[in-house]
């Protein structure tokens, strides 16, 4: 067979390949809202298939069972997050930390369906769904560290100070989204007031981790 023979067989296959990729990334759009209008419990794979308008045999295709959608879907919906907080590598220390705020919020704003997946979830405890909810904890507070210290290999006081902070804002975003009252860049700034305060505990307790100068009462 030669080259053009092989690149002509190669073309339907790469061809199915972006049409299968494409309906998956439909379905779990679809599962973002169902997951979080409904609880994971109350939703059948019957109900799934008959709302998202497929047969229930193409979410088996794809997914296997209806775990399997949702951890999908989960994992989407936190890359999504994580990429969208933790961009603006390039700009200064404190800069970027106001940067993924924003960008936390903005997500939030933006794909509120996807959000409230991601942080109130609907399946009761399962390991595996909480370690994708805690990983993307884990991913804000790495990211606030580098911005706040210019490192993320932090000892345990300054993680968990961060980690209770990310853990604050997962609930007043979760509010914010319901009831908006605030508009984004207050809501930001009272975020970063709040992270002024915790990096200011953390520095009293861990002098390792000096509060950045922004961070200072007297600066």
């Amino acid at each position: 067979m030669n080259i053009s023979q092989q690149r002509a067989d190669a073309r339907p296959r790469a061809r199915g390949t972006e049409r299968s990729l494409a309906r998956r990334a439909e379905l779990i759009a679809i599962g973002r809202k169902l997951f979080a209008d409904t609880s994971y419990d109350a939703l059948s794979m019957d109900d799934i298939a008959r709302q998202a308008h497929v047969a229930k045999g193409l979410i088996y295709y794809y997914f296997q069972s209806k775990r399997g959608y949702y951890l999908a879907i989960i994992q989407d919906s936190v890359a999504d997050l994580v990429t969208t907080a933790a961009g603006g590598t390039e700009l200064p220390q404190v800069d970027r930390v106001h940067r993924t705020i924003d960008g936390y919020l903005r997500y939030a704003e933006h794909h509120q369906a996807a959000y409230r997946t991601i942080v109130s979830g609907g399946v009761g405890f399962d390991a595996e769904v909480h370690a994708v909810r805690d990983g993307v904890r884990e991913a804000i507070v790495v990211t606030i560290a580098e911005g706040a210290y210019g490192r993320s290999d932090v000892g345990p006081v300054a993680r968990m100070g961060l980690l209770s902070w990310v853990c604050g804002v997962e609930g007043a975003t979760l509010d914010w989204i319901g009831r908006p009252e605030l508009s984004r860049e207050t809501m930001r700034d009272l975020l970063v007031k709040s992270l002024g305060g915790t990096l200011r505990a953390i520095e009293e307790l861990d002098p390792a981790c000096p509060a950045p100068a922004p961070a200072r009462r007297d600066a």
